[in-house]
């Protein structure tokens, strides 16, 4: 009976030993920080943070109150934390009419078989006429010695174009040209009214004709300017729909440049001829546009140098994410701990080692926590048009948008970084960490345009996204999280956190802020960089 006692005293005094050393062990300061942020940021309460909706403006407001507890002082205008814009959704209001007049004869069009409307958000009730001019792909691009509109005289004319770029142009040229607005804004440039978008061979493989025409009305997102006009790259001359291979024939009869020689071109890759059309062409967009109010949050700390603290360092990353969706496993909420979550997290750590370092940065710093990417990249693209301090005093930005943390890191990519002065600081302040830079892995994806700090650098301003690396387990660890995490309601905070890394992340991105302060010399851009020399930025040229 004794025995049995302490044998049964022994094992109750055990038990809890047991529990004590399976309980998890607190983490460090540091990684703690970065945990609750996330915590809260992803938590279902907030309902996915999808931009314009309360559950986004609850995680701006904690983005705020963070900041005030940290010691940053309000960055945006009027001494407020926030940057408001009107965000826009928009579409087509009708299936538009267009006619094509031909000697006196007016050949009609037909929505859904020669041609589907797109809208014109800046101008809701859109309408031109004009002589059509084929344009090829629309390109002009002085360093590869090319140019789509040569010999030809668009002004006061609509211009027709193919999508896309040919093959063989830089991965860059093609992410640039890539987007029909930028074709648009350079239809403007040469006196267009207006640009129509005929379908491609490659396009057709892609996504057909008949299939965007039966969902022409999707709806699409933008800003408004704060006059309340809606924002559009070429409001002058916008891209207002898209001629599938019918409407093309009807385009092309009778004029010297024949729709088939267009078509051989592409086939072959060569040459594409361009050239008048004949006849005349009438076309109309209605819009109808949807507008709600959503906002960024901005935290300054101002600059100690009386010769550099004008100048301002941007420290960014996504606050928002996707919101509600379709149920996975009985699961609506699409959290976003990591896209991006961790990203504002980290900002605001990188905020606080500033503060608790007791050395204020030479030049200032804005931390801003960007609303809208989701959507477009819209939040950024607003803040880039309306900084709330002089554009020109805009010197660099540093991005964050959903770094995969999930794995011990071993290297860093910085998209961008090879263009520009930002390249050899991130090198650096890696390597104080124990981690390289390597080269993007997947240049053709061309993550460099699809991220918030692109927004930066079409304003001229160098402008990189840090994101975290192949080696090690990175290369197994992101195609991992992009299969099974991204954008899906499973990107929350049960994911396996390598919180270790998390730090290391936010410490690297600390070193480089610091190092693009306190430099004496402002950041650039390479001589010569494509980017840098597109959008006039400094040392480009």
């Amino acid at each position: 009976m004794i025995l049995r006692r302490f044998l049964l005293a022994a094992a109750l005094l055990a038990a809890p030993l047991a529990q004590a050393q399976m309980a998890p062990q607190p983490l460090p300061p540091e990684q703690a920080a970065l945990k609750s942020h996330v915590q809260f940021l992803a938590s279902d309460v907030l309902r996915g943070r999808e931009a314009g909706t309360r559950d986004y403006d609850v995680a701006a407001e904690y983005v705020a109150s963070e900041m005030l507890r940290l010691g940053l002082q309000p960055g945006a205008e009027g001494g407020s934390w926030f940057q408001p814009f009107k965000l826009i959704g928009y579409k087509p209001a009708e299936k538009a009419k267009w006619s094509l007049v031909r000697g006196g004869t007016e050949i009609p069009l037909q929505f859904g078989i020669d041609f589907a409307n797109t809208p014109a958000p800046a101008t809701p009730d859109f309408k031109a006429e004009g002589g059509v001019v084929f344009a090829g792909y629309g390109i002009v691009y002085p360093e590869g010695k090319r140019d789509d509109y040569k010999g030809l005289d668009v002004k006061g004319k609509i211009v027709a174009i193919l999508p896309g770029v040919p093959k063989g142009l830089p991965n860059e040229v093609e992410a640039h040209f890539g987007d029909d607005d930028q074709k648009a804004l350079i239809a403007q440039k040469k006196g267009a009214v207006a640009v129509i978008v005929i379908e491609s061979l490659a396009q057709r493989e892609q996504f057909p004709f008949e299939t965007f025409a039966s969902y022409y009305d999707y709806e699409r997102s933008g800003w408004a300017r704060p006059d309340g006009t809606a924002f559009a790259l070429a409001p002058g001359a916008p891209a207002i729909g898209y001629v599938g291979p019918a409407g093309a024939e009807k385009l092309f009869q009778g004029a010297k440049i024949k729709w088939a020689d267009v078509l051989a071109a592409q086939r072959k890759d060569g040459r594409i001829p361009t050239g008048a059309l004949v006849g005349t062409l009438k076309v109309a967009s209605k819009t109808r546009i949807v507008a709600q109010t959503t906002r960024s949050v901005v935290g300054l700390i101002p600059g100690s140098d009386p010769a550099l603290k004008d100048q301002y360092v941007v420290l960014s990353a996504h606050l928002d994410h996707v919101g509600i969706g379709d149920p996975v496993n009985g699961d609506r909420i699409y959290n976003g701990a990591m896209d991006n979550a961790i990203g504002v997290s980290t900002m605001l750590e990188v905020a606080r080692k500033f503060i608790e370092s007791g050395e204020k940065p030479k030049r200032s710093m804005l931390f801003v926590a960007l609303a809208a990417e989701e959507k477009g990249l819209i939040g950024s693209d607003y803040f880039a048009h309306y900084p709330p301090v002089p554009k020109d005093r805009l010197v660099a930005d540093v991005n964050m948008d959903m770094p995969i943390l999930t794995y011990p890191l071993v290297d860093l990519v910085a998209l961008g970084g090879e263009r520009s002065s930002l390249g050899p600081v991130i090198a650096a302040a890696a390597a104080g960490e124990g981690l390289q830079v390597v080269p993007d892995p997947a240049p053709e994806e061309m993550f460099f345009v699809r991220s918030d700090h692109y927004s930066f650098v079409k304003s001229g301003i160098p402008a990189v996204s840090l994101d975290t690396g192949p080696g090690g387990q990175g290369a197994e660890a992101q195609k991992k999280f992009l299969a099974e995490n991204y954008h899906k309601p499973s990107d929350q905070i049960d994911l396996p956190f390598d919180w270790a890394s998390a730090a290391k992340y936010m410490r690297v991105n600390y070193a480089v802020a610091r190092a693009l302060t306190d430099a004496p010399d402002r950041p650039r851009w390479n001589k010569g960089d494509f980017f840098g020399v597109q959008f006039g930025g400094y040392g480009a040229e």
